[in-house]
């Protein structure tokens, strides 16, 4: 048999969750294909067979917790492939294991009958030592199952593997049976609920926000830009961009830019905090916040201040799609210095992003949305305007530096050929 075993997953990620068995009991696997997802706290990873052969047991279902180097299924080798597409078991091996529950047999009468003359007056020892064929103590540890528990079938009192896979089985339907009552029995009728289990993505995203706000002296501070040049600008080029790039001239590739021009000028809002000592970047990777169904990741666009204005959108648009799909990779997650979120695609005026820690800045845009702005004393013109918003952690960043980076990014966007330089 070959153990299915949790891979190494990557720095500081030590354990994950079964989302699900992409294989049933019993199919045949090529080596190399897909047998289980498993669910971490940034990607989904999947986990490939090592050899080719039978998907003969799972010691993990869906929802169970997991942790690297745990063994959660295994692999019958010996087995091959036939026409039918499925696996019949061997001679050989069921000779094996006829002979083994011989020996099971032999062995635990022998244990029942030492046991009984050793422990015939001790009712509490007796307990705690059911007897059990070694196959199903293995797998009651496994599981982490009390064969005290468990009401065997064997008129000898012997608890065997199959006892423990029905108990577990069972275990599950009460469970299951459990929820869905809860999820049925309300305290109102007419006010139904229902309770629906977070993803551990979602637990760790809540986690992680919780930290943030702790750990961090964050503080958040407003401007507002006049997107009139940057809009008239991209209407002119927006055609020719599109023709010669493949990709559409968005305003994400404008703010990247103007973040990275305020970052140069602002440096502190480019590092971290490691114990006493602040870390100060001098690279310029860019994390962009993307909203999924299993809630909001953070793709980073590397070495963005030597990409282009086609190269950051193609980055953006190609990190945005693998996150849709759930194909990012723990490398595309990692190593942000500086994180941008856009909340204005969903419609949001005015909000207070929280920091993606380590970083120690975070820029919120919002919706455009045309307001009266005075000209002069006394001319007014309506103006599509954007409310822009810095969350700092003001342990390393004084308020002057917070209002002066803004102020940076306002004045580069709205001038926007001036990022071809400073940019």
């Amino acid at each position: 048999m070959i153990d299915i075993k949790v891979p190494e997953l990557a720095e500081s990620v030590t354990e994950g969750t079964v989302a699900k068995w992409l294989k049933n009991l019993g199919d045949f696997v090529e080596k190399g294909e897909d047998l289980v997802e498993l669910e971490t706290d940034k990607v989904n990873v999947e986990i490939s067979a090592e050899e080719a052969g039978v998907l003969a047991e799972t010691l993990a279902e869906a929802g169970d917790t997991v942790k690297v180097g745990d063994i959660i299924g295994k692999i019958d080798e010996t087995s091959k492939n036939t026409d039918q597409g499925s696996t019949p078991e061997p001679e050989d091996n069921k000779e094996k294991e006829k002979k083994e529950d011989s020996t099971e047999q032999k062995s635990d009468k022998q244990n029942f009958t030492e046991e009984n003359n050793v422990e015939r007056g001790n009712e509490k020892s007796h307990k705690s030592r059911p007897i059990a064929t070694p196959s199903a103590r293995k797998l009651a540890r496994e599981k982490g199952v009390n064969l005290n528990e468990i009401a065997p079938r064997d008129p000898l009192g012997r608890v065997r593997k199959e006892d423990v896979v029905e108990h577990q089985d069972q275990s599950k339907k009460e469970y299951d049976n459990k929820i869905e009552k809860e999820k049925q029995v309300q305290s109102d009728p007419m006010k139904p609920v229902e309770r629906i289990r977070m993803s551990r993505r979602r637990q760790t995203i809540a986690k992680r926000l919780v930290e943030a706000q702790q750990t961090a002296a964050m503080l958040t501070t407003f401007n507002e830009v006049d997107m009139t040049n940057l809009m008239e600008l991209r209407n002119r080029r927006k055609d020719k961009f599109l023709n010669d790039n493949g990709v559409k001239l968005g305003f994400m590739s404008f703010f990247t830019k103007a973040v990275i021009g305020a970052l140069k000028k602002y440096p502190y809002v480019n590092a971290e905090i490691q114990n006493d000592e602040i870390i100060l970047k001098k690279f310029y990777d860019i994390g962009v916040a993307v909203s999924t169904e299993d809630g909001l990741v953070v793709p980073v666009v590397r070495d963005a201040d030597r990409l282009d204005f086609a190269g950051i959108e193609k980055e953006i648009g190609r990190l945005a799609e693998k996150a849709h799909e759930k194909k990012l990779s723990l490398h595309d997650l990692q190593g942000g210095s500086f994180t941008i979120t856009n909340g204005g695609v969903f419609g949001s005026l005015w909000s207070t992003p929280i920091l993606n820690s380590p970083q120690v800045g975070i820029l919120g845009m919002h919706k455009i949305q045309k307001r009266p702005v005075a000209i002069d004393d006394e001319h007014f013109e309506n103006r599509p305007m954007m409310y822009i918003a810095l969350s700092y952690d003001h342990r390393i960043i004084d308020g002057k530096d917070a209002v002066g980076f803004l102020v940076k990014v306002k004045e580069l966007i709205e001038d926007p050929e001036a990022l071809l330089l400073e940019g």
